[in-house]
């Protein structure tokens, strides 16, 4: 087997087969002194001829997608899954940061395309679609992440700052919300379900991780907030 390559924030390390290599606060590739960051978080390690990523961690989860964003795998504590892209890109959250980093490998994997064709040759495509409002409001949540040059770490925004960046109302916002993660838990989007023990936050985070990793939005939509901003009708005096 070849060595892979990691890629973070503009650094490149090399991992060997035959041994494990750690990723987290105090691991291989130290991502960050975050304290909600688990001190090894992920491994990548060889094994049965394949390479492997896994969540050694007990809270956080990873969005593991491949280079065009169409397949895309949620990757909780004490799962494992195989590399089989020669690109892979990995996210995830600890606290109100995301982070996120590149795999690549030197032996020729599969490719992948953003459409399927069945056997009767049609085309099928995506299934998420998004109104205006919808896409405004993931742009709004992603924009930090989306406006980073190269792989790396960005806040997520609280909600009261993603409505003020849209000029919308905390009810408005949570409302839109809402309709967002439950059209998306409802093509089977795991991690955007409110319940005991899950904060806003890692529902905020999870969808950002989620849009960005199956390209449902890119840098290229980051001019909506603008747009929008300069159509906004100005306050009445």
């Amino acid at each position: 087997m070849r060595p892979l390559r990691v890629e973070y924030c503009g650094e490149w390390y090399t991992v060997e087969p035959g041994r494990t290599f750690g990723i987290g606060r105090e691991s291989d590739l130290t991502i960050d002194d975050n304290p909600y960051l688990h001190r090894t978080f992920l491994t990548l390690s060889s094994e049965f001829g394949l390479w492997w990523l896994s969540n050694v961690g007990q809270l956080l989860s990873a969005t593991v997608s491949d280079a065009t964003g169409s397949v895309q795998a949620w990757v909780a504590p004490g799962a494992k899954l195989p590399l089989v892209f020669q690109t892979v890109h990995v996210m995830f959250s600890a606290g109100a940061t995301t982070y996120d980093f590149a795999v690549h490998a030197e032996e020729d994997f599969y490719n992948t395309s953003l459409t399927a064709r069945p056997v009767d040759g049609g085309t099928t495509i995506l299934p998420v679609t998004l109104t205006t409002s919808q896409r405004l409001l993931v742009v709004a949540l992603a924009e930090h992440v989306l406006a980073q040059p190269s792989a790396g770490r960005a806040t997520v925004p609280s909600s009261a700052e993603a409505a003020a960046r849209l000029g919308w109302s905390m009810t408005t916002f949570n409302r839109k919300l809402d309709n967002v993660c439950e059209k998306l838990d409802k093509i089977g989007v795991d991690g955007l379900r409110g319940g005991r023990g899950r904060l806003a936050t890692n529902r905020r985070a999870r969808l950002v991780e989620y849009a960005v990793a199956t390209r449902l939005v890119s840098a290229d939509d980051l001019p909506l907030l603008d747009r929008a901003a300069e159509e906004r009708p100005e306050p009445s005096s």
